[in-house]
């Protein structure tokens, strides 16, 4: 069966790596309804039908769960794994880092940066989680129109005001290059977007296409004295040195995540100790290790120094449902917990 979903894809990753991502990831029923139904007619004005916010939000969705499997071979292997036994895998969220600072160049601070991206997304925050153990805070943003279906997004912010005054400075190095990627034509879009709910189809894929270098460094290459200096008070802000807005990881939600995890193990893949589990019980979440990467620095000369930093990585999660009254029906518990959202962003700084 066609649908939008396919051809904001192909539109931006071309028809044979968009058929590969429709194989690899589970999509929502309800974004799988052909747009020729006849059942749903087209504005004689747009005969190429439009795009809603939840399947412009899903075909973005798929495009950075693409960048997670070309920068994370183990996340890939597994991947890989599911596809070959049948299966496909059901992204539930992606996480971002980002720093809330006076010094950020063009780019807007914290998560300001991405909240005027996924409001017109039809995304709504979820939750809010103090992350103190590592100077952060946490909050979720799940999409208002499918929420147990669309991934979520997980994004954090770091307080450079919590650590040392050397800290500080070298944070404000670093960012202070950033720009600022929404063009111009993006921000029509999103507006146009949150008025409407939906855009013609070919204005939602150049949307998508607009919004992908959002989710990438806007800062230059940091010296390597900064980061050595950000590394020895914060791994994260480290991360965020070399990596900036990329999807610090990326979720599959799975039945059973002990079983996962030995399974996993067996096959010597770098597995976290142990799973996290939430203070409901409810959630519980593991992680492969960061996978390492080599990045580019500024050396005390001005030369360009290569070293090995950790990169990003997959995580896995099962949510259990539960119902909040008696007679309530049930739903999966679309929650997170500080605890383990600190446990699981260990996984790159074990790889430090």
């Amino acid at each position: 069966m066609s649908s939008n979903i396919s051809t904001l894809l192909t539109a931006n990753v071309g028809a044979t790596r968009a058929a590969q991502l429709m194989s690899l990831v589970t999509l929502p029923a309800s974004l799988l309804q052909d747009p020729q139904d006849p059942q749903d007619p087209q504005d004689p004005q747009d005969p190429q039908g439009r795009a809603t916010r939840a399947e412009i939000a899903q075909a973005l969705n798929m495009v950075l769960f693409g960048g997670i499997l070309e920068r994370v071979p183990t996340g890939r292997a597994y991947t890989d794994d599911v596809a070959a036994a049948g299966g496909k895998v059901t992204f539930d969220h992606g996480a971002l880092r980002t720093v809330k600072w006076r010094d950020n160049g063009a780019l807007p601070e914290g998560e300001a940066a991405f909240t005027r991206i996924l409001r017109p997304l039809g995304y709504v925050l979820n939750g809010t989680y103090p992350l103190d153990r590592i100077g952060m805070t946490g909050r979720s943003y799940a999409h208002a129109d499918a929420s147990e279906d669309i991934a979520q997004f997980f994004v954090s912010e770091l307080h450079p005001e919590r650590f040392s005054e050397d800290f500080r400075a070298a944070v404000s190095r670093v960012t202070g290059s950033s720009v600022d990627p929404l063009t111009p034509r993006a921000q029509t879009l999103l507006w146009q977007l949150e008025r409407d709910g939906a855009l013609p189809v070919a204005d939602g894929a150049e949307l998508v296409g607009l919004l992908v270098p959002c989710f990438e460094r806007q800062h230059t290459a940091p010296r390597l004295a900064d980061y050595e200096a950000l590394l020895r008070e914060s791994a994260e802000m480290a991360w965020i040195a070399t990596e900036g807005n990329a999807f610090n990881h990326a979720t599959d939600r799975v039945d059973d995540v002990f079983a996962l995890a030995e399974r996993q193990k067996r096959l010597g893949r770098p597995m976290k100790d142990k799973v996290e589990v939430s203070g409901s019980g409810r959630v519980k979440q593991t992680a492969f290790r960061a996978d390492t990467v080599r990045r580019t620095f500024i050396g005390a000369q001005g030369e360009a120094v290569e070293r090995e930093v950790p990169g990003s990585f997959y995580e896995f999660i099962t949510r259990e449902r539960f119902a909040e009254a008696e007679a309530a029906p049930q739903r999966y518990d679309l929650g997170f917990d500080a605890g383990n959202a600190q446990g699981i962003f260990r996984m790159t700084a074990a790889a430090c």
